[in-house]
């Protein structure tokens, strides 16, 4: 195994292991906010007077010359932006645009600004760029700067109407036309504070400022007092072998089969909790967020069935066996997301 991929997964483990410390802290209040609030002042004065100097102009932002819609959070770890931006691109094609995609790449080593297919590598471009490139058949860019990933995209495909930006909410930098913000509504937003203390980028205040906001699962009204947000929920369709991808399975099918479910997303337990929905009992995993899988991960493991998530497949796909089974998923959002978009565009 190169030492780079060592180092990484050596990484990731202690990341998993500081990510699930964290959230317990996030999730109340502990001992530890003695410490960590006088902190979460001091990022909240940074964040705020970040906004003001783009907002007056002391920071240079930039526009592209196609409308730019920003799918976001305002708390770190897994929300759902992924399937949203996917559900977003289709609509949006429907509707008659021509979108393209900007991604961070988290989770890849790209040094500039790169184009990502469906078959790119993840450790490069990132896992949830890929599956985007994948599910949607759009032009997708990867970047830091998110400003440089859209031209060059716009230069590449003159023919795009459209940039729609998965994250990015921070970015000041890249001026938006529309702002979506979605939160999982299980975890919604912690304790409501601010990093390191709490699990949140901005306060809840702004959420006031968006054009949108979309509740990833059941929406939990005491999270979003006096806010109206849209539903969304993640609809699992046939599992999809991933050495062949035209072999599809029920999950019936995998009754009475020993099972080992593995997850490297945000919210690991979200995938274990639909595949608990559907029936199955099985052995569950959990990575750190972008997990880098190897062979060597599934080397002696005794099951009949592996299953994944659609982003952890992706860097599965060197390796696959036979008994590797992907579940995809995609994002059925309420009606009202739609006609807010396409008004805000059409003011613009």
């Amino acid at each position: 195994m190169p030492s780079y991929i060592k180092s990484n997964l050596a990484n990731l483990s202690f990341g998993l292991m500081m990510t699930n410390w964290f959230q317990k802290q996030w999730a109340g209040f502990t001992f530890w906010h003695i410490v960590l609030i006088p902190l979460s002042w001091l990022f909240g004065i940074i964040v705020c007077l970040r906004r003001h100097l783009y907002r007056n102009g002391w920071l240079k932002s930039i526009r592209l010359h196609v409308p730019v819609v920003v799918v976001g959070n305002i708390n770190i770890g897994g929300t759902g932006k992924t399937p949203l931006v996917i559900w977003l691109a289709e609509r949006m094609r429907l509707a008659g645009y021509q979108p393209g995609i900007v991604s961070r790449g988290y989770g890849g080593n790209a040094l500039q600004v790169a184009e990502v297919f469906p078959d790119s590598n993840p450790l490069t471009v990132g896992d949830e760029a890929v599956l985007i490139a994948a599910r949607t058949n759009c032009p997708v860019f990867v970047s830091a700067d998110r400003v440089s990933a859209g031209q060059h995209l716009l230069k590449a495909y003159p023919q795009c109407n459209l940039i729609i930006s998965d994250d990015g909410l921070q970015h000041y930098r890249m001026q938006r036309d529309v702002e979506i913000v979605v939160y999982d509504s299980v975890k919604g937003f912690g304790n409501g504070t601010l990093l390191p203390a709490g699990p949140l980028r901005e306060s809840k205040t702004r959420l006031k400022t968006v054009d949108a906001i979309v509740s990833n699962g059941t929406d939990s009204r005491k999270n979003l007092p006096g806010i109206r947000a849209n539903g969304m929920q993640l609809i699992a369709a046939d599992f999809y072998n991933l050495a062949d991808n035209q072999i599809k399975s029920d999950a019936q099918a995998f009754s009475r089969q020993k099972i080992i479910a593995v997850a490297g997303i945000g919210n690991p337990q979200r995938f274990f909790d639909q595949l608990n929905g559907l029936g199955l009992q099985f052995e569950c995993r959990a990575y750190a967020d972008h997990y880098i899988f190897q062979a060597e991960d599934f080397e002696g493991v005794n099951a009949d069935v592996i299953l994944m998530t659609e982003k952890d497949a992706v860097k599965c796909r060197a390796f696959a066996k036979p008994n590797f089974w992907v579940l995809p998923v995609s994002a059925e959002v309420s009606d009202g997301l739609m006609p807010i978009v396409l008004n805000k565009l059409n003011r613009n």
